[in-house]
């Protein structure tokens, strides 16, 4: 799977997220360095299962969408 690349404006606003959330939750300052390495596992280890599950969902809520246009076709008489 292709590695995700993200614009360079929401790149740093998620390396300012992650660094944001250290601080708060673990009282942890991370350099920017460190934040793009903990962004850069995140959307290499953890992002394909994020996107599978996207697909499933988008998979199940097409197939209901099809189902109901079948629920309106007309019967032969």
């Amino acid at each position: 799977m292709k590695q995700v690349e993200f614009s360079k404006e929401i790149r740093q606003d998620l390396i300012r997220n992650i660094q944001e959330f250290f601080l708060q939750e673990r009282e942890e300052e991370l350099s920017e360095f460190q934040a793009a390495k903990v962004l850069e596992f995140i959307a290499a280890d953890i992002g394909p299962h994020i996107y599978n599950q996207a697909i499933r969902d988008a998979h199940a809520l097409l197939s209901n969408s099809i189902e109901d246009l079948y629920g309106l076709e007309k019967r032969a008489r």
